[in-house]
């Protein structure tokens, strides 16, 4: 058997495989609520073969979408919507279903990405970050979070939580990545505070595993926690990887089960030298010195690289995001292409490669690692 096509037990759940589709906002909500789109979006990658889809990024409170499209967990609609979703799609498949709970902080209030992704400038809503600091040129300012904005914040991440357990969810997930508010507390660049939340790490760690610890209170352990992490900020100045590795310690300690770690994002207009794979060290850096499960991410396309990955002892399964969109169907081919077999639905069944000569043509690129 292939290492990518092995079960996978996280905390006391069980993974038929280890390809994750990784989250991905897809900005088509309905005031939080998930639309037609979501529904053929991720029926299409229910059937495509992977052992979990974790739904993108969902915000806990209207202040903390990124843009008016963005799903949410603030409200009992929103929790009964996503519970139909996810109840349709289970018809459909064995797939576990996972959603990932995050607040935008100062990456919110803007338009989509095809849009140009600069702040709303009608239609927008205050947003908050650690300090005073805009992401970008084009981004609003935001304000200083207060005491009372904490507790607001947190409860909403309990309260998102619990929607979520409502919903029938198989893990949870939290954003501490990508610059968004979790994760912006975490970096000098962004958190210049100087109070207990900022300052040395211990202080700008405080607030997240202040979240953490919530919502593993709410969380059942029979359910997976995990957090998607910034190995570092990608910039000058920033939260290294030191400060990721103790911050991962920390996350284990708090009852985290899992951690994806992936990279940057946290200033606008950030270079990053992205090649397939060129995370993996620091996955393998963070599963080495934590033993947690580690999820691997960075431009995984092919399967032989995902394989590989796992083979080598990278990580404990991979989250692929960007060759899931191009191709839903990306597990059943990579399952095919690494000698498991055809794993088609039935329905499907006349386009396996044992049915139509036809697939190998369609295989040849993820075969040679140029698409897929």
């Amino acid at each position: 058997m292939s290492a990518l096509f092995s079960p996978l037990r996280i905390g006391q759940l069980d993974f038929s495989n280890r390809v994750f589709v990784a989250p991905m906002c897809q900005y088509s909500g309905v005031d939080g609520l998930p639309s037609d789109w979501h529904c053929q979006h991720y029926g299409s990658l229910a059937v495509g073969g992977a052992g979990a889809i974790t739904l993108e990024a969902t915000a806990v409170a209207p202040e903390g979408r990124i843009t008016n499209g963005c799903l949410g967990l603030w409200n009992d609609a929103q929790a009964s919507a996503l519970a139909q979703l996810i109840n349709s799609l289970r018809r459909l498949s064995p797939t576990r279903l996972g959603i990932q709970l995050s607040h935008a902080g100062r990456k919110a209030s803007c338009h989509p990405p095809w849009a140009g992704g600069e702040a709303l400038a009608q239609g927008g809503w205050p947003i908050v970050a650690p300090s005073a600091i805009a992401f970008g040129p084009n981004r609003s300012l935001p304000s200083a979070m207060t005491e009372a904005d904490f507790e607001q914040i947190s409860q909403a991440f309990e309260d998102g939580a619990r929607r979520a357990l409502r919903a029938g969810f198989d893990y949870l997930e939290l954003h501490l990545a990508h610059g968004y508010l979790l994760s912006s507390f975490l970096s000098p660049l962004a958190n210049c505070r100087g109070d207990r939340y900022g300052g040395p790490l211990s202080n700008r760690m405080r607030f997240p595993l202040e979240v953490v610890s919530k919502v593993r209170a709410v969380w059942p352990d029979s359910k997976p926690l995990g957090v998607r992490v910034n190995a570092h900020d990608w910039c000058d100045g920033g939260a290294g990887f030191e400060d990721t590795l103790a911050l991962c310690h920390a996350l284990k300690s708090a009852g985290v089960d899992f951690v994806c770690v992936s990279a940057g994002a946290v200033v606008d207009g950030t270079r990053i030298s992205a090649t397939p794979g060129y995370l993996f060290e620091y996955a393998r850096r963070v599963r080495e010195a934590t033993g947690m499960v580690t999820r691997a991410v960075g431009l995984i396309h092919d399967s032989q690289l995902a394989e590989q990955a796992l083979c080598d002892g990278v990580a404990d399964c991979v989250a692929v995001a960007r060759a899931m969109l191009f191709d839903p169907r990306w597990a059943l081919k990579a399952a095919y292409l690494l000698g498991e077999g055809a794993r088609f639905p039935p329905q499907m069944m006349l386009a396996s490669p044992e049915r139509w000569p036809g697939a190998e043509a369609a295989l040849s690129g993820m075969r040679s690692g140029t698409l897929g």
